[in-house]
């Protein structure tokens, strides 16, 4: 065993009671736990921001680790509290975009366009050619990069822009930029969710609200593959984060972490694909 050692993980989460966030953190803590690690959980702020007074608690803490699953948590931040903890950031990046590497941290970058192309090439094969995307929490780095993915594929397929609904990751907030959609605005071939749970709101509000079938009428399609998503009532296509993948990536990045700890910035990669089920064709 290395000497120093705290055997704590911090991470720090935007929510705990949606279903991908509290699966994953339950995945997390479990895979943890075999390797000898306890962990601390720290919840942001409805903006996403971390509480000083919580930065405080964790730097007494000296994790071996930070995992940080929402961007707007920078690593200056981090990096003025942590000792030699190095924070792992899991993010979608862009093609090209510059590392962010300074201060260091490592990274777990979840490859979304593929799943994205997939669900596109979908909806279009059965007929789609007005899209909706249903954004998801205004502070979230996630949902901006979804989107300027979404659009970039749509461009480049002939198609024009997609709507964009503003949600936040909920359901009803969901039902209710659907509803204003096909009553107020000109409505959707197809819509395109952040999240699953935005996307159950999207299919509860065709189906109950305003009498439209799904997929016949409407196509629609989720992120995240929660455990839900499969259940019949829904029976979503979605573009699916693989738990167990994830979260053995971020366990690698610890321990390759501990192991090289003068190492520089360490990184594993995720890649996102499309779950076809019912809610397209």
């Amino acid at each position: 065993m290395v000497t120093g050692r705290s055997h704590l993980v911090a991470v720090i989460v935007p929510d705990l009671v949606s279903p991908w966030e509290s699966q994953e953190v339950d995945a997390l803590t479990s895979v943890l736990q075999d390797q000898g690690f306890a962990t601390l959980l720290f919840k942001t702020r409805a903006d996403m921001s971390l509480d000083e007074t919580l930065l405080t608690y964790m730097g007494g803490f000296n994790p071996d680790s930070v995992i940080a699953f929402t961007e707007t948590v920078r690593p200056h931040t981090l990096g003025r509290v942590l000792d030699r903890a190095v924070p792992i950031y899991v993010g979608y990046p862009e093609a090209g975009a510059p590392a962010d590497t300074a201060p260091m941290s490592d990274r777990l970058n979840v490859l979304h366009r593929e799943g994205i192309e997939q669900a596109v090439a979908l909806m279009q094969g059965f007929g789609a050619r007005r899209f909706a995307f249903l954004a998801g929490a205004t502070h979230s780095l996630a949902t901006a990069r979804r989107h300027t993915t979404m659009c970039s594929i749509l461009a480049e397929r002939g198609l024009p822009p997609p709507v964009v609904l503003q949600g936040d990751y909920s359901y009803d907030t969901a039902w209710r930029e659907t509803v204003n959609l096909f009553r107020i605005g000109e409505g959707a071939d197809a819509v395109f969710s952040a999240n699953d749970v935005g996307a159950f709101g999207v299919i509860d509000a065709l189906r109950h609200e305003l009498g439209l079938r799904v997929p016949q009428d409407v196509k629609v399609v989720g992120f995240d593959d929660v455990a839900q998503a499969h259940w019949r009532a829904y029976d979503l296509t979605t573009i699916r984060i693989d738990i167990d993948e994830r979260v053995g990536a971020l366990v690698r990045l610890i321990l390759r972490r501990l192991r090289t700890p003068d190492a520089g910035p360490l990184s594993e990669s995720v890649t996102a694909r499309l779950v076809v089920r019912g809610t397209v064709g």
